[in-house]
């Protein structure tokens, strides 16, 4: 904490953040879907429900906000490597885990920011156990609804909603690896494995150990996507607070990141 307040030349606040969003280009009515890090930015009055009253007051209701709230540790703990499981627990936490519940159910490692947005009035939330989405605005409900358990950030999620609706990707703090519509050109391209994976879900009141199809995503190749798509001259670079920050059209990635899987598939 005191590396963030000697960092800070003034205090970051709704003010200063809404000032700054509307400077990189975020105005009232867009469709956006926002990664970030709270510390990026230097101390904030108000943490990060500042950042999250920031991004309202300026996109509005007549916009709509989304942020990817995956809640990992519902996972099979086969697959968990950071930290890895005894194979003696696996069986024990597949019968036991709670069933994911949109209302209740905490994410995991998406920042303060994210957990603050999931909690707010008239915040509503896909209902993925593992990759689940939340939204507020306009098109919340119609993003949120209906995404598909097997291949959850497919053509069945709200990353392809949000293509269909042409609107933007906001990065606070966060390098291309953090840039989540980009597993959507993986899907289109089949560019990784498919795997069993499972969560607990509750179906007609009762919770089961769900098991799916879904893809091993992986963002390994995202930061170099991201590198080349930049040259295109399409993402407006700023600052929120200390945050370097990127705003783009998230159809024009998704479409660049189509466009390299297939060519490095070749």
């Amino acid at each position: 904490m005191n590396d963030i307040v000697a960092s800070t030349p003034l205090p970051n606040t709704i003010k200063t953040i809404t000032n700054d969003l509307r400077k990189l280009g975020l105005e009232k009515g867009m469709t956006v879907i926002v990664h970030s890090s709270l510390s990026s930015i230097g101390w904030v009055s108000g943490g990060a429900v500042a950042v999250v009253e920031a991004l309202m007051k300026v996109i509005t209701e007549e916009g709509t906000i989304i942020m990817p709230t995956q809640s990992s540790d519902l996972s099979d703990p086969k697959h968990w490597s950071r930290p890895p499981v005894p194979e003696e627990w696996w069986q024990i936490i597949r019968d036991n885990v709670p069933a994911f519940e949109p209302h209740i159910t905490p994410t995991r490692a998406m920042g303060k920011v994210v957990e603050c947005f999931r909690t707010y009035p008239n915040v509503v939330r896909s209902n993925h156990p593992l990759g689940s989405f939340a939204a507020w605005g306009k098109h919340a409900e119609e993003i949120t609804m209906n995404q598909s358990l097997s291949m959850s950030l497919g053509e069945e999620s709200p990353l392809r909603k949000i293509y269909d609706l042409d609107g933007y990707i906001l990065l606070i703090g966060v390098g291309y690896d953090s840039n989540t519509s980009v597993h959507l050109s993986e899907v289109r391209t089949g560019a990784c494995e498919l795997l069993k994976v499972g969560a607990p879900i509750l179906e007609n009141g009762e919770r089961v150990w769900k098991e799916f199809v879904d893809m091993d995503y992986d963002s390994d190749k995202f930061v170099e996507i991201g590198v080349e798509f930049e040259r295109k001259g399409t993402v407006t670079n700023g600052k929120i607070g200390n945050a370097t920050c990127r705003l783009m059209k998230q159809r024009d990635i998704v479409d660049f990141g189509t466009e390299w899987f297939l060519k490095k598939n070749q």
